[in-house]
């Protein structure tokens, strides 16, 4: 996501956007193809930090399985870019954009569109904003330590 650098808050004009997968692939077809996009993304955009949510408690074992591939391939993506990192619990995303860490998905949505002025067109497009916003108002710019540089 670009970033006003001097405001510390999403830059205008910007758009959520989701990587679309076939469920037929493979699902290393899939991860392969993330970290493909979300590479190119970073190349892109070359922003200064980036968010993503903390793994969260889940029912179904496959489902928390494939979701942490992702987020590994994520982190790596963001990690071999040299970009720093937040990350936050749902709950503290939830707080940030709602206000109630205990909100339904469809105040976080309401909220994320109200903040944004967009038409927010996938849940996953609403949800990777609202980790965006979290991450904007709570990420403090201290110096971290990334490949041995201090940025």
């Amino acid at each position: 996501m670009g970033r006003d650098r001097k405001r510390r808050t999403p830059a205008r004009g910007n758009r959520a956007r989701v990587i679309s997968l076939s469920p037929k692939d493979a699902l290393c077809e899939r991860l392969a193809a993330v970290g493909v996009a979300l590479r190119v993304l970073l190349v892109q955009h070359t922003p200064e930090a980036a968010a993503v949510e903390e793994v969260f408690y889940s029912q179904n074992v496959k489902t928390a399985l494939k979701l942490a591939h992702v987020r590994g391939v994520v982190l790596a993506a963001i990690a071999e870019a040299g970009v720093l990192l937040g990350e936050y619990s749902p709950l503290s995303v939830k707080s940030s954009v709602v206000g109630y860490g205990r909100a339904e998905k469809s105040q976080v949505q309401l909220m994320v569109r109200t903040l944004t002025g967009q038409t927010i067109e996938s849940e996953d497009a609403a949800d990777a904003l609202a980790v965006a916003i979290c991450h904007a108002t709570r990420w403090k710019a201290a110096p971290v330590k990334i490949g041995g540089a201090v940025r």
